[in-house]
């Protein structure tokens, strides 16, 4: 029986589409996630958020909640965690890169937020810079690696981030394990230490455990 291992805990829903894989699955959380305080405008007109994490910093956040006109973010699970909070979402990509198209072909004359975590990509802030779009960072959360060492090898791990990369490879290796990425930056970084990576059909936990299960299912 085929074995996997991901690096971000499922919540129940997700650990029903391994149900009837066939494949046996170990789950830990290779990164945590810890609020930082930060000060933010009353009233913003346009805010960028790429990550469920930052919507959670910043809505969590009773003292400081700003009035947002605009949101701009990257994934589907960011837009609805957005809309839940009742913010109106303008625009939403698959990745950084997109976004950051999309602002300098529609907003350049616009000035924005970007609510991030302390160990974001440069993808946008180096795009918004070279275009002299007007933005300000305000960092909220920090991300916390959890190595942990696994005696036994898995035939697939699931990674979620570059930063879940590096807190399993500074524990483990990857040797003939198949690497399970959510995305292309996550791909990246897992391509630094094996050619065995599969990068998931879009950026959703859902699909990358789709993809292992089918990618997986087809060695057999």
């Amino acid at each position: 029986m085929k074995s996997i291992l991901s690096t971000k805990k499922f919540t129940l829903a997700q650990k029903e589409l391994l149900l009837n894989s066939g494949l046996t699955f170990v789950e830990y959380n290779a990164i945590s996630i810890e609020f930082v305080p930060f000060n933010a405008p009353k009233q913003i007109e346009n805010a960028i958020f790429t990550s469920k994490n930052a919507v959670k910093a910043v809505f969590s956040n009773k003292k400081i909640i700003p009035e947002i006109k605009n949101c701009f973010c990257v994934g589907e699970k960011t837009k609805e965690l957005l809309e839940e909070y009742g913010q109106k979402v303008v625009k939403t990509t698959q990745y950084g890169s997109e976004l950051a198209d999309c602002l300098i072909k529609n907003h350049k004359n616009d000035t924005f937020y970007f609510f991030c975590g302390n160990k974001r990509l440069d993808t946008i802030p180096k795009a918004l810079k070279e275009e002299n779009i007007m933005f300000s960072e305000i960092e909220t959360y920090e991300t916390v690696l959890n190595p942990k060492h696994f005696q036994r090898q898995f035939d697939g791990i699931l990674f979620f981030s570059p930063s879940a990369v590096q807190s399993f490879v500074s524990e483990n290796k990857l040797k003939n394990s198949t690497a399970f990425c959510i995305g292309t930056t996550t791909a990246a970084e897992a391509k630094k230490y094996t050619e065995n990576v599969v990068i998931a059909n879009s950026t959703s936990v859902e699909s990358v455990i789709a993809k292992t299960v089918k990618t997986l299912k087809n060695y057999d």
